[in-house]
């Protein structure tokens, strides 16, 4: 099962955060948003369809997030957890760590925003399309 969600990179990207990335409905970020590595996102986790939502709660769930921006593309491992909630409407955040909350759409991950391929942070920084998918086995 997949779902996939469409951002832009923005000029503030720096994707420098050692735990976590983040992709946001919001149409700006500062440069404080450093795991922040795409806005104005069409979709955050609410919205993902319920089959889904119950697979990624499985423990045993392996989840590939695969973002592709400018013919570049880069694939994170993570983790499914029971507490998953998919309730955030506003932002879906990959964490390294086993925290959950209403944005974590997924835990145990093995990078963070600042373990990036700086060619594909760099052109995130440029405002390039993104594209972030999510893949539940």
């Amino acid at each position: 099962m997949r779902e996939v969600i469409h951002a832009r990179g923005h000029e503030h990207v720096a994707a420098t955060h050692r735990s976590t990335f983040e992709v946001t409905t919001d149409d700006w970020l500062t440069p404080a948003g450093d795991c922040i590595v795409g806005v104005e996102a069409d979709r955050a986790p609410a919205d993902f369809d319920d089959n889904f939502v119950a697979a990624c709660r499985d423990p045993d769930a392996s989840v590939t997030l695969t973002l592709s921006t400018g013919g570049r593309s880069e694939s994170v491992v993570a983790r499914g957890h029971p507490d998953l909630t998919f309730e955030s409407g506003r932002s879906a955040v990959v964490r390294t760590s086993t925290y959950v909350d209403d944005r974590t759409v997924a835990v145990g991950a093995d990078a963070a925003a600042t373990d990036l391929a700086r060619d594909l942070v760099d052109c995130l920084a440029t405002g390039a399309a993104l594209t972030l998918t999510l893949t539940v086995e």
